[in-house]
């Protein structure tokens, strides 16, 4: 049954603030600040303060730290049968995290039998715990997407149940969004969830999970402006929260604002090495690194790579439950920043010498291989791009055998993008437009993930690169601003826009898009080519 939301927004358990409530409690170091929360349960009332904390926590995805607090909840009252609830939906971790590990669902699995098996909860209680099992329960034989599905069902009963209660709504709408698929372009399910939690947020914006899910809701390019007000809330509502501070770079980096993204992922990434919290550091070093590299502040971004071998000396990639970035975003990190400082610079021969990484998943190893392969295709050399190629058809292929349809389709689409490159570059110039131009329309019809401030290099904004070598100045401009449109504010795509519209003789065009570039790039660090010639294109107008 669908909750209609004139039921859901008539609500009268009004939280009482985490602020005051962690007075009571030894639970939270001083000063900490994870927003307002209240979490009613049939456990003790000396638990209060630890159980509340441990559901801020879950709303901002700081999962080790949730279950030390319902570890501490579990040692006060041993009836609590919630503290384990809280501990299974920390194992579960970030409902936007891919496939999770056997271990991290084992130890779900026995945290929801622990749940019930210990004290004496209420059906209220019982029903959360039945909701959190399906995410856990027969996960070798039942699919992660199934699975799913049925946690989604059981929040709706449970909202059915108990209209009244805060906290169920808003984890139903986080589990609404959790079954949104990246091929469906009407948004549907983020938008039901966003329609809940709006009205929500302008009646609790201290909530943490309010404003971390709309942004969640809104994370697409069509949506993404919807998401500017919360997204420049989470931070001050949950400051002691690494992913809070990362979580509205997700919004600033849809629309193009890199100066916000760098500035809160430079704040993530410090509290979560205080924090003791590497993968999430690693996360935001990443989106951080992209904004630079936006912006023009190469050497800003070649700080961060200098900084990532402290970080990785951290990365536990067997942690089942640390922050809101799972292991396998550590890896990411640690193979795209220096893929991305070399592709986004145009430096083709020092991305075809990137080192393969020794170790990681199959689609972050195959980062490094796509930017090799593309790096010699464009540096005049494609046939030592045929190694790479091979391997990422292998991954591909390993990614398929995992059923890991996601990530299968996305190595195919970098496979395909540096197959075109080659073959460009070989001078099959027609068969390489044309597996471009396929590339480009695989990479629409899906999304990218959470994990990735975006592709390594958008297919759209690479086949207008392509169409330029070509010739095709029409052609070009119509696929540059066709990629503005999903990845605003990206430097090479209003540089390149510019260059076809000049090409193309479109002076008014070729204005605008000088005048962005050099707009984007108005606090660069670093000398690029692109930014004189803008200068000298809207100089030669005077």
């Amino acid at each position: 049954m669908s909750r209609s939301l004139a039921v859901i927004v008539v609500l009268s358990l009004a939280p009482t603030s985490f602020a005051v409530a962690q007075h009571e409690g030894h639970a939270a170091a001083a000063g900490e600040k994870l927003g307002t929360v209240h979490f009613e349960t049939s456990c003790a009332p000396l638990v209060t303060a630890d159980f509340d904390r441990g559901v801020a926590l879950l709303h901002s995805f700081e999962f080790r730290a949730a279950i030390e607090s319902f570890n501490r909840v579990s040692g006060t009252d041993a009836d609590c049968a919630m503290a384990h609830w809280g501990i299974a939906m920390a194992y579960w971790g970030n409902p936007f995290g891919g496939v999770r590990s056997s271990a991290a669902l084992e130890q779900g699995l026995a945290a929801v039998a622990k749940a019930r098996t210990t004290g004496s909860p209420t059906p209220r209680e019982r029903a959360y715990i039945d909701a959190v099992a399906a995410l856990f329960t027969n996960h070798a034989t039942v699919s992660q997407r199934d699975r799913i599905l049925a946690y989604e069902r059981g929040m709706d009963a449970v909202v059915g149940a108990y209209p009244q209660d805060l906290e169920a709504t808003i984890f139903y709408a986080l589990a609404v969004n959790q079954t949104a698929l990246p091929t469906d372009k009407t948004y549907a399910p983020q938008l039901k969830a966003a329609g809940i939690l709006e009205p929500l947020f302008a009646r609790y914006p201290d909530h943490p999970g309010l404003a971390h899910y709309i942004i969640h809701a809104y994370d697409h390019p069509p949506l993404a402006e919807r998401a500017l007000v919360a997204a420049r809330r989470y931070a001050a509502i949950a400051p002691s929260a690494p992913h809070a501070l990362h979580m509205p770079s997700h919004t600033f980096t849809r629309v193009g604002s890199w100066k916000e993204s760098a500035e809160t992922n430079r704040m993530s990434e410090q509290t979560a090495l205080r924090q003791g919290v590497p993968t999430e550091a690693l996360h935001a070093m990443d989106y951080q690194a992209y904004a630079y590299l936006q912006m023009v502040q190469d050497r800003a971004a070649r700080d961060v790579i200098e900084r990532l071998p402290a970080a990785a000396a951290r990365f536990d990639p067997a942690a089942t439950a640390g922050g809101a970035a799972p292991p396998m975003a550590g890896y990411f990190a640690l193979a795209a920043i220096p893929a991305r400082y070399a592709l986004e610079r145009g430096a083709w021969d020092e991305a075809a010498r990137l080192e393969v990484p020794a170790n990681g998943t199959p689609f972050t190893i195959a980062i490094t291989h796509f930017a090799r392969a593309v790096g010699a295709a464009r540096s005049g050399r494609p046939a030592a791009a045929s190694g790479d190629l091979e391997r990422l058809a292998a991954l591909r292929e390993q990614l398929t055998q995992a059923q890991d349809a996601y990530w299968a389709e996305q190595v195919d689409i970098q496979r395909r993008v540096a197959s075109a490159w080659v073959a460009f570059a070989e001078g099959r110039r027609g068969e390489g437009l044309e597996t471009l131009r396929s590339a480009a329309d695989s990479e629409d019809a899906t999304d990218k993930s959470a994990v990735s401030p975006g592709p390594l290099a958008p297919a759209r904004e690479l086949l207008g690169e392509m169409l330029l070598e070509a010739g095709d100045a029409a052609g070009a401009l119509a696929a540059f601003e066709a990629s503005m449109m999903k990845e605003p504010g990206r430097f090479r795509g209003a540089f390149g826009a510019a260059r076809a519209a000049e090409a193309g003789g479109d002076a008014a065009k070729a204005r605008e898009y000088y005048a962005r570039t050099i707009e984007i790039a108005r606090d660069a660090d670093s000398p690029r080519p692109e930014i004189e010639r803008a200068k000298g294109y809207l100089a030669s107008l005077r």
